[in-house]
């Protein structure tokens, strides 16, 4: 479980395809000398194992067909800037939301607001989601986790101030660019409960 609060912005050092699958190398300013393989680690909101780590501050990490056919990692490129926050622990302040690190697709930048030194992102995401997307609801966009300002349709928009600006990599994100966004657990299972019934019966 992680909570949406980014505690570095690490890079992509190298990634090699396979069938059904792709390797990453990652490098992180965080502290890893605790770290083991098969800790998780979420990298731009994606709940990723730890397979390796070579060397202080680089790890690396598998990416299955399924992960890269819901994220962006399936575009990656070497030297981009990726938000990293390990896994929680027992104790640990829930700054953000919970949320799980299981991406349910990607969004896209359709516009952005400069608001004094705010900037208003405007994103369009599947229109299987939007029942999902509630306003002042929680949303987590590349593991940042946000508040919903205002939803119209499959269209939504966050406000981002300074601080989270320069401290993800929200802050050189362009129009028309992808991003991995997971909203907020408990929807998926209402929305669940109500296609399967079980909350009709609940009232039975």
């Amino acid at each position: 479980m992680f909570t949406g609060i980014i505690t570095d912005v690490g890079r992509i050092e190298h990634s090699i395809r396979e069938d059904n699958q792709m390797h990453i190398h990652l490098v992180t300013t965080l502290d890893t000398s605790k770290w083991q393989c098969g800790d998780s680690v979420a990298v731009d909101g994606c709940c990723l194992t730890i397979t390796a780590l070579p060397s202080m501050g680089k790890w690396h990490a598998t990416l299955s067909a399924e992960t890269l056919a819901l994220t962006h990692f399936d575009q990656a490129q070497i030297g981009q800037r990726v938000n990293m926050e390990p896994a929680l622990c027992v104790g640990d302040p829930l700054g953000g939301h919970m949320v799980s690190g299981h991406i349910d697709s990607m969004a896209q930048i359709v516009a952005i607001d400069c608001v004094g030194d705010h900037r208003c992102y405007h994103f369009a995401l599947p229109a299987a989601l939007a029942p999902l997307i509630v306003h002042k609801g929680s949303i987590a966009i590349n593991g940042v986790s946000l508040t919903i300002n205002s939803v119209k349709g499959d269209e939504f928009s966050v406000n981002l101030i300074p601080h989270t600006l320069k401290h993800t990599n929200l802050g050189f994100l362009k129009k028309d660019d992808w991003v991995n966004i997971e909203t907020d657990m408990f929807g998926r299972y209402i929305q669940r409960m109500l296609q399967v019934g079980y909350l009709g019966t609940c009232n039975k």
